[in-house]
Parts: structure tokens; sequence; C-alpha cells
């Protein structure tokens, strides 16, 4: 069985550089297990810090967890993202979506119509370079969703973008799998 290698060296809180290692503890304190792609941004502590402080923000926001993982899912996909397809299908139903609303994400589609006309919006901004039809920002108003919330969702299209442009380039393997591969060796 072949192991999945990174580009990036996959840091811990022992191998890390001296500006990572207070975020990873952190991390480690919140999570129990850092996943891989953090381990690869703790190669470069400004990346991680920027990456945890942005994504913190987020996380006070006025967009719910499913409307968040929806995104997310649609990102992983876009850019082929193992990682974040596998991480996210995971949040995705622990955030109570369902299999169809999982598969609908994945082309960035709902069949709740207001989550529909954002992700729409979404996807055209990611496909047409930023320059989306004005039509669709439009639907995504008069679907319910103000500025701020297109501009969070923006925000946040655009942190599981860096995601996953980090875990494509870099082919950062899924978390697990070096642990998979250990278990099917011993076996």
């Amino acid at each position: 069985m072949k192991i999945p290698m990174s580009r990036f060296q996959i840091h811990d809180d022992l191998t890390a550089p001296e500006g990572s290692v207070p975020v990873l503890r952190g991390a480690l304190a919140t999570g129990g297990q850092l996943p891989n792609f953090i381990g690869v941004l703790a190669g470069a502590p400004a990346v991680l810090r920027g990456y945890a402080r942005f994504r913190s923000e987020l996380r006070h926001g006025k967009l719910s967890l499913p409307t968040l993982e929806r995104i997310s899912i649609a990102v992983s996909e876009h850019y082929s993202s193992e990682p974040g397809k596998q991480t996210h299908v995971r949040a995705a139903r622990a955030a109570g979506l369902g299999l169809d609303e999982i598969s609908l994400a994945r082309e960035f589609d709902s069949s709740d119509p207001k989550e529909a006309a954002l992700l729409h919006y979404l996807q055209a901004l990611l496909d047409q370079a930023g320059r989306p039809p004005m039509h669709l920002h439009e639907e995504a108003r008069e679907a319910g969703w103000g500025d701020e919330e297109i501009l969070e969702a923006i925000a946040y299209m655009s942190l599981e973008s860096f995601t996953a442009l980090v875990n494509v380039a870099g082919e950062v393997p899924v978390d697990g799998s070096i642990e998979e591969s250990r278990v099917l060796k011993a076996a």
C-alpha cells in the first residue's frame, strides 16, 4: 500500500517553527488531533496565524453552520480537494444536512431556494473570475440574504478556496490516511 505524501512538511508542536507553536498547542487543546492541513500551515507561522484569525472571526458571523458547510462542500468539490470533501461531508452530516443536500451542495445547489440562490451566486463568482451576473446578486438579495451575509459568504468561500488550494498544491493526504496505512501494515 502506498502511503500518501505531502509536498509540504506536516508539522506538529515539536517540529513547527517557534512562531507556530502557540497556535498549534491551542488547536491541540481544543481538537485533540491536528488536521494535516493545519500541520502544513505551521511551516509558515504568519500564514497559520492569519488563517486562524480569519476562521475565528468568521465563526462569529451571521451564517449558520449548515450554510457554511454547503459552501465548504461546494468549494472542495470545485477544486477537487479530497481532504476538504471528506472533512466537510462529515461536518455537514453533524450539522444536520442530509445526503440529498450534500449531493446538491457539491453542485452549488440546494433544495432550499434561499440557500440555492446564495450558492448560485458564489459559483458564478468562482467560475467567472469575480464578475457574477447582476441578476444572481439580486436573486440572492430577493431570497433574503443581506449585504452582511453575502460578504461573509464571499469571505468564507475565499477561506475554503485557500484551504483547497493548499491541499491540492501540496498533495496533502486526507486526515488519518497515514494512520490507516499503519493499521493495514500491522494487520
